[in-house]
């Protein structure tokens, strides 16, 4: 079946969420480099991105702990 969206994997929400990761550390590091010209603005930008990420990633192992358990109520129900 065709979905007029597309179609999403793990291997490319992980590969997408893992280069949204870099991006941030990226900015932390050049915000560290250059902390004496650092605004409090650049923090909070940082900050939400940060909180971001965190929030993603949170989204990703709730998503991967909800398919693991349907995974093992099918097992189970094959087995009865």
């Amino acid at each position: 079946m065709s979905y007029p969206w597309g179609t999403i994997s793990f291997s490319s929400l992980i590969k997408s969420y893992i280069k949204l990761q870099d991006q941030v550390v990226s900015q932390v590091k050049h915000i560290a480099s250059k902390v004496s010209s650092a605004t409090p603005g650049k923090f909070l930008l940082l900050q939400f991105a940060m909180s971001q990420v965190t929030q993603i990633g949170d989204s990703i192992s709730n998503l991967i702990s909800q398919v693991n358990s349907m995974i093992s109520n099918a097992i189970r129900n094959q087995k009865t």
